[in-house]
């Protein structure tokens, strides 16, 4: 691990301070909205953010076509630098969901690159611990980007001028490297009515998830306040809330490769359900409950995306994997879009809590849909279930991360994802190296 490290650290700090920048910005510009405007605008701006993902996850193909992964990523980070300063030069609520919505598709360019340059440079069987570096790099850069509320609590123009930083600095590792670009990469085919047939349940799942997730991460800051928080203690609550998603991934991989992971999902779900009724419940809540509760709630849900997308794997033949993987990005997003909107107005017309009310309405439908008796396991692969691989609990990866995922068969990503002549000749050096590979167990 510690050679992987060594290997890609220009990389994972890069990626630490783009989620560093994206976390604080997201709390941030909740709080400041939190005594002026209602939940609606709050959730709205979130919606946009991801908006600008999902959209992003389609242009950025073309614009890293064009001009190459350097020349993409420097002009995105400087356009995503620009749109978190003009927060703060322009206070009219509709030019910043435009903002939010560049700095989305700006970010999802960056996520393209990065993760390119990582599938470049990782050998085939280092794949799993590449990606669980640039996923622990996320989780930390989320994390930190909160605590950065509890060192300066005062919601000034400093704070955005750290962002702004944060996504200017990001540059340098990148723009100094003196590797050569990776391949371009294209999109992945979207096989809409294919997937909705074979993996219906997953795809409800992972829908689900991106409403809570986007929700979560657009409005508990907002909740939190009208809970009577200070500016300090949002950061603590939000920063222990995404520690408890790093947390819950191993022990739900190791239960995930041990038992049915259709049970695991609507277990997750009963209890989540059973965790939100409290905050759900209680117009106001002490600090003590609300932290605890809290670090409950944001377990179980940020288990339900990585258990729905092992269990979409199970079902899908390896030739697809790569779009499967665009599939449930895309169905995430759409779900991000909605949840804070739908969950802004709620708490808009019944009050914070209403939050929390929209947390158990989804685990809900989750245990209504989500049910082990339904599942007749008739296109299972024959190597179910596949092992489980702990994946970021928001969309802080693109439709490239398929490339990275081990469960990805590395043909199926040149095949479906490469010009035919690049796949080609990539897949001749890949028949080449295996070729002498074994000439040389064979020798020894």
């Amino acid at each position: 691990m510690r050679l992987i490290w060594k290997s890609f650290r220009s990389l994972y700090f890069a990626t630490l301070l783009m989620l560093l920048g994206s976390g604080l910005l997201s709390t941030y510009l909740a709080l400041r909205l939190a005594d002026t405007v209602d939940g609606l605008w709050v959730g709205a701006l979130m919606a946009a953010n991801y908006f600008g993902l999902v959209l992003g996850g389609k242009l950025g193909h073309r614009l890293i076509g064009r001009v190459g992964h350097i020349r993409a990523y420097v002009a995105c980070a400087g356009v995503v630098t620009a749109a978190v300063l003009g927060h703060g030069l322009i206070e009219w609520l509709p030019f910043w969901l435009f903002l939010r919505m560049l700095v989305g598709l700006g970010m999802m360019c960056q996520y393209m690159v990065i993760e390119s340059w990582l599938n470049e440079q990782a050998e085939a069987t280092q794949r799993g611990l590449v990606f669980s570096g640039y996923m622990g790099a996320s989780y930390l850069g989320l994390i930190l980007g909160q605590l950065a509320l509890v060192v300066h609590p005062t919601l000034g123009l400093e704070l955005l001028m750290l962002v702004a930083l944060c996504f200017a600095l990001c540059l340098v590792p990148v723009a100094l490297t003196r590797r050569l670009h990776p391949a371009p990469l294209h999109p992945a085919p979207l096989e809409l009515r294919f997937f909705l047939s074979r993996v219906p349940l997953s795809l409800t799942a992972i829908a689900v998830a991106g409403l809570l997730i986007g929700s979560f991460y657009g409005l508990a800051p907002l909740y939190a306040t009208r809970m009577g928080l200070s500016t300090e203690q949002v950061g603590l609550f939000m920063g222990s809330c995404i520690l408890a998603g790093l947390l819950v991934q191993w022990p739900l991989g190791w239960l995930s490769d041990r038992h049915d992971r259709v049970r695991l999902i609507r277990g997750c779900s009963v209890l989540l359900l059973l965790a939100a009724l409290p905050l759900a419940a209680l117009p106001q809540v002490f600090l003590g409950l609300l932290f605890g509760v809290g670090f409950l709630v944001s377990m179980m849900q940020f288990s339900l995306y990585p258990l729905a997308v092992a269990l979409a794997n199970d079902h899908v033949e390896p030739e697809r994997r790569v779009s499967l993987t665009a599939m449930l990005l895309v169905t995430f997003g759409v779900g991000a879009c909605i949840g804070p909107l739908l969950a802004g107005v709620l708490m808009r017309f019944y009050g914070a809590n209403m939050l929390y009310v929209f947390v158990s309405v989804c685990a809900l439908i989750l245990v209504w849909r989500i049910r082990p008796e339904v599942v007749t396991h008739q296109h299972q692969v024959d190597d179910a279930p596949l092992q489980h691989m702990a994946m970021p609990g928001n969309v802080t990866s693109s439709p490239l991360v398929a490339a990275l995922d081990p469960r990805v068969d590395e043909q199926a990503v040149q095949e479906q994802m490469q010009e035919p002549a690049v796949a080609a000749a990539a897949a001749a050096a890949a028949a080449a190296a295996q070729e002498e590979q074994q000439k040389t167990q064979a020798a020894q």
